[in-house]
C-alpha cells in the first residue's frame, strides 16, 4: 500500500503519446495503457488539446469514464483551440481529425478550449487547467489566460491553475507574478538539461508553487540512447547522442537501465511534486512504475549527480 500511496503523489501518465505523438495508437492500445496505469496506482493524468488535436482527450476521457472521479487528478491546458481544416499543417502528431491547434489567450479563447476539453474528456471539472506555451504570448497570458483560469478556480470548475512550458525563463517570471498553484516544466530538468534547478524551482519553493516535471526523457533520447532518437522534439545532434551513450554505459556498469535512471533523478529533487512519464503501450507505464520503486545506487547516483 506505501507503494501505491507514494506513487498516487509522485508518478503520472503524461498523455501526449495517447494522441498519436510520432507515431499512431490505436483506441484500444491507448484505453490499455491508462488501464495499465490505473492497476498499478497511477491516479495523475495530463493532457492537452493540442496533443493529437483532441484525441488524447478523447481518448483518456473514454479510459477514464466510470472510475470514480475524486480518485484521481486531471490535468489539461488552455492556450489552442482547435479550428476545423482541410489540409493539415505540418505536425509532430499522426492521422489528426479534421481540426488544426490555434494559439488564443483571449478570455473567449480559454472558455472556448476550456468547455470543449470538458466536452472531450466527458467531466464536469478539471483538477488542474494550465496556460500551454504562451511562449510568443507573455502579455495577453497575464492580461487574459491567468485572470480567466483564476475566476474559474473561484467557481470551484478548476482546481488549480498552473502553466505549462518547455522554458524556464518565463514561468518563474509567472511563478513571481501570478497567484500559480503549480507549473509544468517539460525537459528542462533531466539527466541532460537541468536548467530548472537554477531559478525556477527556487522560486517555486518560495512562493508555495508545486513542480510538475515531464520530459524526464527529453523526448526520447533518454529512453533510447541512439542515432535518430528525438530531443525536445526533433531528431537529436549526435552531441547529445554522444552524451547520453556515455550516462547508459555508466548506468550499465552498475546493472541499470538508462530511463530507470531518468526517473530516479527526476524524482530524488526536493522541488519536484510529481513525475509525469508518457506511455502509448501498457508494458511502457508498468516499466516507468517498477523504476519509480527501485531506488539507485548510491555510487551512480553521485556520479549522476
Amino acid at each position: 500500500m506505501a507503494a501505491i500511496e507514494r506513487l498516487v503523489s509522485r508518478l503520472g501518465l503524461g498523455c501526449a503519446p495517447l494522441g498519436n505523438l510520432f507515431e499512431s495508437v490505436s483506441d484500444v492500445d491507448a484505453i490499455a495503457t491508462v488501464d495499465a496505469a490505473w492497476e498499478r496506482g497511477v491516479r495523475c493524468f495530463d493532457t492537452a488539446p493540442l496533443y493529437g488535436h483532441g484525441e488524447s482527450e478523447r481518448r483518456l476521457g473514454a479510459a477514464l469514464r466510470g472510475r470514480p472521479r475524486d480518485e484521481y487528478e486531471l490535468c489539461t491546458k488552455v492556450g489552442r483551440v482547435l479550428v476545423p481544416v482541410d489540409d493539415h499543417a505540418p505536425t509532430i502528431f499522426h492521422d489528426l481529425p479534421p481540426v488544426d491547434p490555434a494559439f488564443d489567450f483571449s478570455r473567449d479563447g480559454v472558455l472556448r478550449a476550456f468547455e470543449s476539453s470538458l466536452e472531450r474528456l466527458g467531466v464536469d471539472r478539471i483538477d488542474i487547467v494550465h496556460v500551454h506555451d504562451p511562449d510568443e504570448h507573455e502579455a495577453e497570458a497575464l492580461a487574459a489566460a491567468f485572470p480567466t483560469l483564476i475566476e474559474l478556480r473561484e467557481q470551484h470548475v478548476v482546481g488549480r491553475v498552473g502553466a505549462g512550458m518547455n522554458q524556464c525563463a518565463m514561468l518563474t517570471r509567472f511563478v513571481d507574478r501570478v497567484d500559480l498553484d503549480c507549473v509544468l516544466v517539460a525537459g528542462r530538468y533531466s539527466l541532460l538539461d537541468r536548467t530548472a534547478a537554477d531559478e525556477l524551482f527556487p522560486a517555486c519553493a518560495a512562493n508555495g508553487v508545486e513542480v510538475y516535471l515531464g520530459g524526464v526523457f527529453n523526448s526520447g533520447l533518454l529512453a533510447r540512447p541512439e542515432s535518430g532518437a528525438t530531443y525536445d522534439y526533433e531528431v537529436a545532434p549526435e552531441d547529445l547522442v554522444a552524451r547520453a551513450r556515455a550516462l547508459a554505459a555508466t548506468c550499465a556498469s552498475y546493472n541499470v537501465e538508462l530511463p530507470h535512471a531518468a526517473i530516479q533523478f527526476a524524482l530524488a529533487h526536493p522541488a519536484v511534486t510529481r513525475v509525469l512519464v508518457g506511455a502509448r503501450e501498457p508494458h511502457e507505464i508498468a516499466s516507468a512504475v517498477e523504476w519509480s520503486e527501485q531506488s539507485l545506487p548510491a555510487e551512480l547516483v553521485a556520479q549522476l549527480v
